[in-house]
């Protein structure tokens, strides 16, 4: 009998998470996964402030990738990115709580699209486009 889609997604999520020492490092926390969404959380620290006394866009991209990247790796193979892009739209502050809530789009055979919105509160701060390729066994 095929594993519920939900507990899949909960089990790849509690895996990837454990292994994910970037994310965890960077005080990332997973709050919500499900077959092809993930929703991801972090708080802007000091050490990501960039020289324009605003968060360094690398951080909130790292981010908008760890909600893609959780979102097409809840159908259990290993998922990786093949091209992303991110537009940002207005800048994140020291102490802004980031979340991307991340979208399947599209998915088939071995590839995917995925949309993350990342927001700190109602303002979008961000647009990230992902395409997923699922590796070979």
């Amino acid at each position: 009998m095929p594993e519920d889609p939900q507990a899949l997604a909960e089990r790849s999520a509690a895996t990837m998470y454990e292994n994910d020492l970037a994310s965890r490092d960077l005080g990332i926390q997973i709050d919500h996964v499900a077959p092809g969404q993930a929703t991801a959380r972090m708080t802007v620290r000091d050490t990501m402030i960039n020289g324009h006394n605003i968060c360094h866009g690398g951080y909130v991209f790292l981010l908008a990738d760890t909600a893609f990247a959780f979102a097409c790796n809840t159908h259990g193979p290993v998922t990786v990115a093949a091209t992303c892009d991110i537009t940002f739209l207005t800048p994140a502050h020291l102490g802004d709580e980031l979340i991307a809530e991340a979208t399947e789009r599209h998915r088939a055979g071995r590839s995917g699209i995925y949309d993350v919105t990342v927001r700190h509160a109602a303002t979008v701060i961000a647009e990230f486009r992902g395409h997923s390729r699922t590796l070979r066994k």
